[in-house]
């Protein structure tokens, strides 16, 4: 075993999206594009929000690749085109396959667009590898009593397995590729020693506090994207005891396609002549709509 070490640190660029509302996102920049198989990483908020105010992404389309919504804090709603229709709290999990193609909204809930509060969640694309792009587009959604949880024998560090393994536990989501998700919370002093198979493509989010990781001299805040070198089969995370205060970390690591991407706002395929089809599909309706 061998620990990775880190091959470039990204900052979150603020970005606004849907109807205005405010992202930092690693990737894809000027300088990554993608992370394969993952596609882009945006952090939503935290952010305030007043009453009546709040702002989400009316109906847009998606084909070609998975959404992953986590809530941290806030609630959203959502709706599309297949009729169906949820709702996200703190802590739930939707993993949504767009597949052939899908209309989706995404807004914050009416109980807290009227209460206001803070609105705070990240969301992951994951590609889709070429076989799986045409299929029929669903949903997994996990509330936050059934993501499974486990932590360290002396209770510093504790993890939530979104996709993957981590300290004996194993996620219950089931994905088209292999893939790690695991959100992290360390109490200072608290340490954890994650297995990520050699041929993952692996980064970390410092989504709360500062965090350590083997082999680099300086702690790294929140915000900023860690990506791992493949020269190891583990990732070590730290929160230290100067601290005073614990850090919070999203580890997500997953196979590489190493195929052709075609992308172009949200479609992603393999070739140009793909995309041309998708708008196509999209534009004359075969997608759908949400009437309901």
């Amino acid at each position: 075993m061998a620990i990775r070490s880190i091959s470039r640190i990204t900052k979150g660029i603020a970005t606004l999206e849907g109807a205005g509302f405010l992202v930092h996102r690693p990737f894809p920049s000027a300088g990554l594009s993608d992370f394969d198989p993952f596609l882009l990483f945006d952090e939503m908020g935290p952010t305030d929000v007043p009453p009546g105010e709040a702002k989400g992404a009316p109906d847009h389309p998606h084909r070609g690749f998975e959404t992953v919504t986590y809530m941290l804090a806030g609630s959203f709603r959502h709706k599309d085109s297949q009729g169906h229709e949820g709702k996200l709290e703190p802590g739930d999990v939707q993993w949504m396959t767009a597949g052939r193609g899908v209309i989706h909204s995404e807004e914050p809930s009416q109980e807290f667009q009227r209460t206001g509060g803070t609105l705070h969640g990240v969301q992951l694309w994951v590609n889709l590898p070429k076989q799986d792009k045409m299929i029929r587009p669903h949903y997994q959604e996990i509330p936050r009593a059934k993501i499974p949880s486990a932590q360290t024998p002396e209770g510093r560090v504790s993890v939530r397995i979104l996709a993957g393994e981590s300290l004996g536990k194993q996620a219950v989501i089931e994905t088209r590729t292999p893939i790690l998700y695991l959100d992290f919370a360390l109490q200072p002093g608290g340490k954890v020693v994650q297995l990520v198979p050699r041929d993952f493509n692996a980064f970390a989010y410092v989504i709360g506090g500062t965090a350590g990781f083997a082999g680099h001299p300086e702690r790294i805040q929140r915000g900023n994207m860690v990506a791992f070198a493949k020269d190891g089969d583990e990732v070590s995370i730290e929160a230290g005891a100067e601290n005073g205060s614990p850090a919070r970390v999203f580890l997500v690591g997953g196979r590489p396609l190493n195929e052709p991407i075609a992308r172009y706002g949200p479609f992603v395929m393999n070739t140009p002549r793909e995309i041309e089809e998708a708008f196509e599909d999209y534009s004359s309706g075969r997608m759908g709509s949400i009437d309901f």
